[in-house]
C-alpha cells in the first residue's frame, strides 16, 4: 500500500484536494446507487466527476476504497436520529420523531438509502465491521431503552427489535422503491406529507397505551 496515499485523508488537504474528493464522492455515490457496486467502474465515477481515472486514484486507492468511504460517511448520518432518542423524552414523541427524522432522510437522501440497500442485499461484504462496530451497540442500546419505556407501562407490548425495524421497512421503501412509488401514485401526489401523516397514525395506534 502506498503510505502516502493511505495517510492522505489524515493529512491538512488544500482547498482543491477537499473540492476534489467531494467531486468523486458526489460522483460515485450517483454511479454506485444507480449501477450498485458490481456494475460500477472507476471509469463511471471518473466521468461523472469530470476529473481523469488518474486523478481519481491520487486520492482513492481504487473502487472499494471509494464505496467504503461512502459506506461510512453514510452509517454515521443514517445512525444520527437513532442516536439522538432520547431516554428521558416522552416515549411516543420520541419514538414518533424518529420515525418522522428516517423518512424525511429517505426523502432527502433517495441515491444514500439505495447505495446502503445494495450493500445489505449483496450480504453486506464491506460493511459488516461497520454493523457489528457501530450499528449493533448503538441498536442494542435503544432497544432496551423502549424496552424499558414498555416496562413502565408509557409504550404498548411491542417487540422493540422489530419495531424498530418495522420503522426502517416503512420510511426507507420511499427511496428504495421510489421509481414504483412514481408509478403508482398519480402524477403530482404528494408522497412526503401523505406518508408521514399515515405514518404517524399507524404508530401511535400501535404504541399508545
Amino acid at each position: 500500500m502506498d503510505k502516502t496515499k493511505a495517510n492522505l485523508p489524515h493529512k491538512k488537504q488544500s482547498r482543491i484536494q477537499i473540492r476534489n474528493r467531494k467531486r468523486i464522492m458526489d460522483a460515485a455515490l450517483i454511479v454506485f446507487s444507480e449501477n450498485g457496486y458490481r456494475g460500477a467502474t472507476l471509469d463511471q465515477i471518473a466521468r461523472e466527476s469530470g476529473l481523469s481515472k488518474p486523478n481519481i486514484l491520487y486520492y482513492f486507492e481504487g473502487k472499494q476504497n471509494i464505496h467504503l468511504a461512502l459506506l461510512s460517511q453514510l452509517m454515521a448520518a443514517w445512525l444520527a436520529p437513532l442516536d439522538a432518542m432520547n431516554p428521558d423524552g416522552e416515549p411516543l414523541d420520541e419514538l414518533l420523531d424518529y420515525m418522522q427524522r428516517k423518512l424525511a432522510m429517505s426523502r432527502e437522501f433517495p441515491r444514500e438509502s439505495r447505495l446502503f440497500a445494495n450493500e445489505i442485499l449483496q450480504g453486506a461484504p464491506r460493511i459488516t465491521p461497520h454493523l457489528q462496530a457501530r450499528l449493533k451497540p448503538l441498536f442494542e442500546e435503544k432497544t432496551r431503552v423502549i424496552q424499558t419505556w414498555i416496562d413502565q407501562g408509557k409504550l404498548a407490548k411491542v417487540d422493540p427489535r422489530h419495531l424498530i425495524f418495522s420503522i426502517w421497512a416503512t420510511t426507507q421503501h420511499y427511496a428504495d422503491f421510489e421509481t414504483q412509488i412514481n408509478i403508482l401514485l398519480p402524477e403530482g401526489a404528494p408522497v412526503g406529507a401523505d406518508a408521514a401523516t399515515l405514518l404517524h397514525q399507524i404508530y401511535t395506534r400501535l404504541l399508545k397505551v
